[in-house]
């Protein structure tokens, strides 16, 4: 019964964490870590985002991306206390592309921020039920935005692919009998330089180093039996994305602040049911909440904060062999953006009703 609920829910983590807070994607899962026995999986999913706004009357059109999350794990018991994973993801990225025909301010401002991770962790469990877990993430990070003001190309820049490593450490506690787990782990910041080309107003080009520092964060999961096939699930995931900031070198000096940051940290909350219903096939139902902030502006690249999710998963199991899909659909919170609207002026932007919708899939197999 354990594994009941968090194959399903996991399936669909790119569907919900679609608009989590910042440029998170992934949530960092460590979930193939805890499988038992030897085991490998492959995921993927497809998000797609419908976020739009208004100021001073013109659209903005449909500015988010629909784009595609791919996982990866493998997981190897090497004794009965000791194991290891690695985990591939897709932990941080951003799709944003305003349309070109709008009359809005922005139209043609297009941004892309893309990311990947391998993830190594070393977990023992001792005989008590209680366990370690650590290890060492290299992440790969490139980025690229062109700005339009007022139909005007105003400003670009092209971040190049660079690479940092960091790390992750954690405690959990299994009693199989009921069902129950709990794990912490924290991971830990990664800092890149990108070789960084820029052209705007104050000139025709510009080679600097730009650091992007990904934000640490904490994952609290948890899952117990309530009853014959029956589990509860959820957890926990802080972000501190207050501490998180883009800054090229000329962005500032042209626009007046950061390229990219946020003002407060963010906490996604995930509660569900998982129920096993005869050998073969299982479901789950869970709910994601971020809470948001409808009156302080944010990046006119992200306008969304906060949300609220369903996720919806289905799990066949034949053998050593699972397949499971899911469907998330996510309301964004609201969301207002400064938008520039000539002669160094701003107008406050509103962006409301909007949502994303996200299917995902996954192959596990134990061996």
């Amino acid at each position: 019964m354990k594994n009941t609920a968090f194959a399903a829910a996991a399936l669909s983590a790119a569907a919900s964490t679609a608009v989590a807070g910042g440029i998170d994607r992934s949530g960092q899962s460590l979930a193939p870590l805890f499988e038992t026995g030897n085991y490998a999986e492959l995921s993927f999913g497809t998000v797609s985002p419908s976020v739009s706004g208004t100021v001073v009357g013109l659209g903005s059109g449909d500015m988010a991306e629909s784009y595609w999350q791919v996982g990866a794990a493998y997981k190897q018991q090497l004794t009965d206390n000791l194991s290891y994973a690695i985990i591939f993801d897709q932990p941080f990225g951003a799709d944003a592309n305003y349309p070109a025909t709008t009359g809005y301010p922005l139209a043609g401002t297009s941004a892309e921020l893309n990311s990947s991770a391998i993830t190594g962790a070393l977990r023992y469990r001792m005989d008590n039920g209680f366990g370690v877990h650590g290890g060492l993430r290299v992440q790969k990070l490139d980025a690229n935005s062109t700005i339009v003001a007022g139909g005007v190309p105003a400003y670009n820049v092209t971040g190049q692919t660079a690479y940092g490593v960091g790390y992750l450490a954690g405690v959990s506690y299994e009693k199989p009998e009921i069902a129950l787990r709990v794990s912490l782990t924290y991971n830990s910041k990664i800092s890149t330089d990108h070789d960084t080309f820029e052209t705007s107003a104050l000139g025709a080009g510009r080679f600097s180093v730009t650091e992007i520092e990904t934000p640490q964060s904490v994952n609290l999961d948890f899952q117990t039996g309530i009853a014959a096939n029956t589990l509860v699930f959820g957890g926990v995931r802080w972000v501190d994305w207050s501490d998180f900031v883009i800054d090229p070198a000329d962005y500032r000096t042209v626009f007046g602040s950061p390229f990219l940051s946020y003002a407060d940290d963010t906490y996604t909350y995930t509660l569900g049911v998982g129920r096993r219903f005869n050998d073969t096939w299982s479901g789950s139902l869970a709910m994601t909440y971020e809470d948001g902030d409808s009156t302080t502006p944010v990046s006119n690249l992200g306008p969304t904060s906060g949300k609220f999710g369903v996720t919806l998963g289905a799990r066949y199991q034949k053998d050593n062999l699972t397949i499971s899909s899911g469907i998330n659909v996510t309301w964004i919170g609201n969301a207002t953006t400064n938008v520039p609207v000539g002669g160094g002026a701003t107008a406050p932007s509103n962006f409301s009703d909007n949502t994303a919708v996200g299917l995902g899939f996954k192959v596990g197999w134990n061996y």
